[in-house]
């Protein structure tokens, strides 16, 4: 049994999470007051027969209990009793969350007459720190669209079921800010840059006029070597924590080029030893 607890900052994509889980036979629940997870813990593990494996619950801001700061102690409780948890939590910059209640019209349930939008969107955050520190997967949504959450939602969540790690390359550009969800970022812009010759320009580190013109440098070919014996050097001692989720980013200035090969090149090595390794190209999606 297995039970993935989906939480993070209101307008982050949490019902779209919960919707993707669904999707794959998750039985989910949404915004379960967060004293009730011991209890329904326990009915989890008391009905082995159900037709559910897996299962999913929503825990946010609205919480009825609206003490949030048990959540390590009932986390540790249910795991202690021999249930897999899994905390995934979804998070946006605040100009990227105000943007979208002004969109929606929907109403911050930290709002008030008192309290405008850009006060609660930082008291949620406050609250949502015993939450934050126990995630065991983060998803930066500001640049995601609801398809591509979804699909990085069921990628990642399926990976992690097959008894392995679920590792994400990703290539970035440093010019369109940095991820916070990955573990590792790796910053490669002192390689040669394609993007000065014109006409490699309008091409990605996907085409081949692009990976000759890399890997004719003995630089880019160190740069991979090294960032290589460091992951294979300390990923099993990650695997060998039962972590379920790894994301390692690697950025260049524009996302579109050096990141993109060093991804792909990192990538084919990797899927020689794990069974789940995706890859995401950010800036180009």
């Amino acid at each position: 049994m297995r039970l993935v607890i989906i939480s993070g900052m209101s307008g982050s994509g949490k019902s779209v999470a919960l919707h993707a889980l669904e999707d794959i036979d998750y039985y989910c629940i949404d915004n379960l007051p967060i004293g009730m997870l011991p209890a329904f813990s326990v009915q989890i593990l008391s009905n082995p027969n159900t037709h559910y494996e897996n299962f999913a619950v929503g825990i946010d801001v609205r919480n009825l209990s609206g003490d949030l700061s048990i959540f390590p102690e009932l986390l540790e409780q249910m795991q202690s009793n021999g249930l897999q948890c899994d905390v995934v939590f979804l998070d946006a910059d605040d100009v990227t969350l105000m943007k979208r209640f002004s969109e929606t019209r929907r109403k911050h349930p930290l709002t008030s007459d008192e309290v405008p939008l850009s006060e609660a969107i930082k008291q949620e955050r406050k609250l949502l720190e015993p939450v934050t520190s126990n995630a065991d997967l983060v998803f930066e949504t500001t640049q995601m669209t609801v398809h591509q959450l979804r699909e990085l939602v069921r990628q990642r969540i399926l990976g992690a079921q097959q008894n392995s790690m679920s590792l994400l390359i990703e290539s970035f550009g440093f010019k369109h800010s940095t991820p916070v969800d990955a573990n590792f970022v790796f910053d490669i812009r002192c390689i040669p840059n394609p993007h000065w010759v014109p006409e490699l320009r309008s091409l990605t580190g996907l085409d081949q006029p692009v990976i000759d013109y890399l890997e004719k440098y003995d630089e880019v070919q160190k740069m991979y070597n090294d960032i290589r014996h460091y992951l294979d050097e300390w990923i099993p001692s990650f695997a060998a924590e039962n972590r379920s989720y790894l994301t390692i980013a690697i950025g260049c200035t524009g996302g579109q080029h050096r990141s993109v090969y060093m991804v792909e090149k990192l990538a084919a090595h990797f899927r020689n030893a794990i069974r789940n390794v995706l890859t995401r190209h950010r800036e180009m999606e």
